[in-house]
């Protein structure tokens, strides 16, 4: 018979899991807002097209990660069983997908120009984002490796470490954008270029760093002995799981590219106003991602215990969490919207007044999907964890592409809204989604999982 955790010690245990998880997202996220800082004060020409390169870049680089993300539920549920061998096996199938899904995708990364152009981009902007791609791209291939053991490495909560190198990588980002960016320290000035070798050199870094880690602390799982030899049961079970949760990060990802497009269809500024907003949003978004992952990690643990109680607590325990964020949140993009926007500005930008006025405007919105946007990755983080894919695809697909898209483009060009009218779309795209999510989870999926277990007051169990 087992007991119920109190929610004192889902709240300890969300924490002491979610914190280096957040922590990492955040670090992780400082990587592309370095090259957003630097590279709005190289030029807003350069930032714009980078804004749109990398917009382009993370609809398939996250389309990638499924393969990684469906690492982490596998492992999760194989440690609560005391399965090592799936463990090794989910994962080094996870990394044989990742590998043949950069190579598929490489020629989509090197021949970027006539589909930025076909998107209705300008010219000149089109030119400097694929210029940007052809050296990034290369960085594909390790990113996806790091993902992978990752996810690896947080099933098995060892979160600490994943934070620590993320936080390396985030300095070595630095330091070769302000290099190579600039011209500095008897570097040459590559502008965008730089930008793209910078986070080529980072994700290089960040893997080799994960892999020793992997190999000299957890050498009982050998997960690079015998690495080519084909595992197909394992590499069915992790593509059958993670392609669609890399539909479903797709679907929302690029349906924020897609907004990308549509801002650069207004103009220069208008995107690289975008471009500063979305950054924000994503700051605070890392939050909520890094809580997701927690959700994913205890349902796990929870599906392989089939301990149906256990995962509703939790449950309900990193949505209040969720929530809180989204409440600050709200509060400080409404509050503090024209001091976060100049800080990706020089002061003297003769489009300085231009992009602040339309940032504020996309912030208030940001500040009104936080909740919604919060709560549907916390959905989701929650069926990864119980291995709830397929239909979580279908409702995300319908959200963010027959609701968010459609409502974006009417919003801001048939009704004349413009970038608000674009940001109000992707607010109801997010709003369906998270109604959906939600609803599958607590009314649905989780009364498949184990019986309840019975419940002793102020009992705690990890």
């Amino acid at each position: 018979m087992s007991v119920t955790m109190t929610y004192g010690g889902h709240t300890r245990a969300i924490a002491l899991l979610g914190l280096p998880l957040i922590g990492g997202h955040l670090a992780q996220f400082a990587i592309g807002l370095t090259d957003t800082v630097m590279l709005g004060w190289y030029g807003v020409e350069a930032l714009a097209a980078v804004t749109l390169a990398g917009s382009y870049f993370f609809v398939l680089f996250l389309f990638g990660a499924g393969f990684g993300w469906a690492v982490m539920p596998m492992v999760a549920a194989a440690a609560a069983e005391g399965d090592e061998t799936s463990i090794r096996r989910a994962t080094r199938m996870g990394l044989w997908l990742s590998l043949l899904y950069s190579v598929v995708t490489m020629p989509l990364l090197w021949w970027s120009y006539p589909i930025l152009r076909a998107m209705g981009q300008e010219v000149q902007v089109a030119e400097m984002a694929a210029t940007y791609l052809r050296v990034a791209g290369w960085g594909l291939f390790p990113a996806l490796i790091v993902m992978v053991l990752k996810s690896y490495l947080a099933a098995l909560e060892r979160t600490q470490i994943i934070l620590w190198i993320t936080v390396a990588a985030a300095v070595v980002n630095a330091l070769t954008n302000y290099a190579l960016i600039f011209g500095n320290w008897g570097a040459p000035e590559l502008g965008v270029i730089g930008a793209a070798i910078a986070s080529v050199v980072t994700n290089g870094v960040s893997m080799v760093a994960v892999m020793i880690y992997a190999v000299q602390v957890l050498p009982e799982h050998n997960l690079f002995q015998n690495f080519w030899r084909p595992d197909w049961e394992m590499f069915a079970r992790v593509f059958r799981l993670g392609v669609p949760i890399g539909l479903t990060t797709l679907s929302e990802i690029s349906m924020f590219a897609a907004s990308a497009v549509m801002m650069g269809w207004l103009g220069e500024v208008p995107l690289a106003a975008h471009g500063i907003a979305l950054q924000l949003a994503s700051a605070t978004f890392m939050v909520h991602l890094g809580l997701s992952n927690a959700a994913t990690i205890r349902a796990g643990n929870a599906y392989g215990r089939r301990d149906r109680a256990h995962l509703a607590r939790g449950g309900v325990v990193v949505t209040a969490m969720s929530l809180v964020m989204s409440a600050l949140t709200i509060v400080l993009f409404l509050t503090w919207a024209e001091p976060l926007i100049s800080l990706f500005m020089e002061n003297d930008d003769p489009q300085r007044p231009q992009i602040l006025a339309i940032g504020v405007g996309l912030l208030a919105m940001a500040a009104l999907f936080q909740l919604v946007d919060g709560a549907q990755v916390i959905a989701l983080g929650l069926l990864r964890g119980v291995q709830d894919t397929n239909i979580p695809m279908i409702m995300a697909a319908l959200s963010y592409w027959v609701v968010g898209i459609p409502a974006s483009y009417l919003l801001g060009f048939h009704y004349g809204w413009n970038g608000i009218g674009v940001w109000a779309g992707l607010v109801l795209g997010l709003a369906c989604a998270a109604v959906m999510l939600m609803i599958r989870f607590w009314m649905s999926v989780i009364n498949r999982v184990g019986a309840p277990a019975v419940p002793r007051h102020g009992v705690s169990r990890g």
